[in-house]
């Protein structure tokens, strides 16, 4: 499929959804970023925008990039509405073709999973080049499928955190995984529906 098939998948996803007022974080990157001394961060497939928003509420000077202009749109009011527009620019970019450039404290790239073609490997090689010395890339996958999931095919597999950070060929003497494991939590979708899902973290930080 070509990047109108996807911007049209995305924008429909996000369309067909109510514009949040209030997105919440992800707790993955709440826990990782808390204590951290704020910097700029770059924020991949940024959704309605919850991690950007928490993230510009704590000091952080933040992108936030998404493939759908509808997540875009959305989260450049919500950022204004919420007095961050200073901190935190929303931009569209397919990461398919492209990369935003700078150079950043934190990358975030939370369940970068999408039914069209993406060269994932080569989209967080491109994030940890982005990293300056002494940061952090942060990359959170699915490690199941929640019941509302647009990914219900039994046959996905999900690679470990270990698998994810090998694909990306990071030299050992530039870079030192802090995190990589399975972490079990529980998630709100639609409606309140609520179901136990397991996240894939990688937490990888930039040494030289």
């Amino acid at each position: 499929m070509n990047t109108d098939d996807a911007l049209a998948f995305w924008d429909g996803v996000y369309a067909g959804r109510p514009a949040a007022s209030h997105p919440r974080p992800n707790v993955r990157l709440t826990e990782t970023a808390t204590g951290l001394v704020p910097g700029d961060a770059l924020d991949l497939g940024c959704g309605e925008g919850g991690d950007a928003l928490w993230l510009a509420a704590q000091g952080w000077r933040v992108t936030a990039t998404d493939i759908s202009a509808v997540a875009v749109e959305r989260l450049s009011d919500l950022a204004d509405a919420h007095g961050l527009g200073d901190r935190l620019t929303a931009v569209r970019y397919d990461l398919h073709t492209s990369f935003p450039p700078g150079a950043f404290d934190l990358v975030s790239a939370h369940y970068l999973h999408t039914p069209h073609v993406l060269d994932r490997a080569a989209v967080l090689r491109s994030a940890a080049h982005a990293v300056r010395p002494g940061g952090r890339l942060l990359v959170v996958d699915h490690g199941s499928a929640a019941p509302w999931s647009w990914n219900q095919d039994p046959q996905t597999r999900y690679p470990s955190p270990r698998e994810v950070a090998a694909e990306v060929e990071l030299a050992p003497h530039t870079w030192t995984v802090e995190r990589a494991d399975a972490a079990r939590r529980i998630a709100t979708g639609p409606g309140g529906r609520t179901a136990e899902v397991t996240d894939h973290v990688l937490l990888i930080r930039r040494t030289a």
